[in-house]
């Protein structure tokens, strides 16, 4: 290997055609969202500009928690349990399937397709999903344990 008057090891430059190839493989990375609303009312959002249809694209800011994080809730919910989620989160699906498989009630605010729900998020300074509150405890992220830590 070839080596530069310091010493260190030289790579080889990109050519423009490796270049232009990791250009075009990031073009759907950094698509745009869509979002619309029917003739039904129902909120719709997806990466292709629907056909017949007014749109306005959407800047997505939200991400999913990779871990688990526990404070206290701005909001109190009594004994209710109260996810936020969206409907591309793993996270929260892996949530809702455990509310429904140990029978317990939740209410879901999807913050992409309610605007309450979008309020309500944004006034706990949320920056990911799921967000999960019970009482006045708050978890971010999701696993099985922490939640039972904030349930009991």
């Amino acid at each position: 290997m070839k080596k530069d008057t310091f010493g260190n090891p030289r790579f080889p430059a990109f050519s423009a055609a490796t270049l232009a190839v990791l250009l075009f493989a990031c073009g759907p990375l950094c698509a745009e969202i869509y979002k619309w609303t029917d003739e039904n009312g129902q909120v719709h959002f997806s990466d292709q500009e629907p056909v017949n249809k007014q749109s306005r694209p959407e800047a997505v800011k939200i991400d999913s928690y990779r871990g688990v994080s526990y404070g206290d809730s701005k909001m109190d919910t009594g004994k209710n349990v109260i996810i936020f989620s969206a409907s591309w989160c793993a996270s929260c699906k892996k949530a809702k399937k455990y509310f429904r498989r140990k029978g317990i009630a939740f209410r879901e605010y999807d913050i992409e397709k309610s605007s309450r729900g979008k309020k309500l998020y944004q006034e706990l300074g949320a920056t990911g999903v799921p967000v999960i509150l019970v009482g006045k405890k708050r978890m971010n992220g999701f696993t099985e344990a922490g939640f039972e830590h904030i349930y009991r």
